[in-house]
């Protein structure tokens, strides 16, 4: 071999060297969610940026985790609108309106592994038509370009009546709350499984889930194993908890409520699993700081406390998985 062609050589084995550590430094670089010490109990996410002390909810990361959609809305649970924050630098972007929401009452969406994302919205199905009087649950695939159209998803997935917070395992079962005919409740939990590139007609979940009650909310697991999702006994949001239930042969377990520090006396919903399966994040409207203080508020003290994130209005929540003790069956 020449002197050149051992340079080429040379040249070629360094660069395959360098790709290499590149990968392992991508491989290690820790998720946009990532904490650096165990997170044994519940903690706003992102305090001041993507919780703020507005209503913030249902977390949705993409795959990467570098995206990242929720929820915000009027104190009053009116008007929901989706928004979408970046992470790049070591922090996330300041949150701005999701370019296909902001019109109609957006809400609930799930990005699956492949990137196209699920929510829920009242939009028209045909365009010059007026809003809806229901919720009804939409995908948009990710292209090159960012997001693409919304596309209003057809029967068996939706009904006459309202759907809510489509969430799907790796297989692409889904599962969703709705308020169908034929329910145990006001909302049901069903699930529709994905055979040959088309859902199956949707099941009612059964009574180990499913109550008189309301049930809504689903997230199923990438290995279909378990179930949490927000169960109401009446229409008022303010007694809604997190609840878990376990596949064990196709069947599914009494379903239990999650106990403290998952479960408040305040609302917790939009329960989701960070894709890598290390986090569980939640919304919740508990009250960080109690009523009892040990002395008199300034006014910046009382105008931090009210303005900002524990404030009693929605934050999210991200806590270790692993805290949850959620069993394998």
């Amino acid at each position: 071999m020449n002197v050149w062609g051992m340079k080429n050589l040379v040249v070629w084995m360094l660069l395959v060297l360098l790709a290499g550590v590149a990968a392992v430094v991508v491989a290690q670089t820790p998720k946009s969610y990532f904490v650096d010490h165990p997170l044994s109990q519940p903690q706003i996410f992102a305090e001041g940026v993507i919780s703020t002390g507005d209503h913030e909810s249902h977390p949705a990361f993409s795959p990467d985790g570098d995206t990242l959609l929720f929820v915000k809305m009027a104190p009053d649970y009116t008007k929901w609108t989706i928004f979408v924050s970046h992470f790049a630098a070591g922090k996330w972007s300041e949150p701005e309106i999701a370019p296909f929401s902001g019109q109609y009452w957006d809400a609930d969406p799930f990005i699956n592994r492949d990137g196209t994302l699920y929510f829920i919205s009242n939009r028209p199905i045909k365009e010059g038509d007026p809003q809806r009087d229901n919720m009804d649950i939409w995908k948009i695939e990710k292209t090159k370009d960012g997001w693409g159209k919304p596309i209003h998803m057809e029967s068996p997935i939706n009904s006459e009546s309202s759907e809510y917070y489509p969430t799907l395992s790796d297989h692409g079962t889904m599962a969703f709350g709705s308020r169908r005919k034929g329910g145990k409740g006001g909302s049901d939990i069903y699930l529709s499984r994905l055979v040959d590139g088309k859902y199956q007609t949707a099941e009612n979940i059964g009574d180990a889930i499913n109550t008189a009650g309301n049930e809504f909310e689903p997230f199923i697991s990438a290995d279909e194993s378990y179930l949490i999702f927000m169960a109401t006994p009446s229409e008022h949001l303010e007694e809604g908890d997190l609840f878990i239930s376990y596949n064990q042969n196709g069947q599914w377990t009494k379903a239990v409520k999650l106990p403290e520090p998952f479960s408040s006396d305040a609302i917790e919903f939009s329960p989701k699993v960070s894709p890598d399966g290390k986090y569980f994040f939640f919304a919740s409207s508990r009250n960080k700081t109690g009523i009892v203080f040990p002395k008199p508020e300034t006014t910046a003290e009382m105008n931090r406390r009210i303005h900002g994130a524990g404030n009693g209005l929605l934050d999210i929540y991200q806590v270790d998985f692993s805290a949850l003790n959620v069993e394998k069956k």
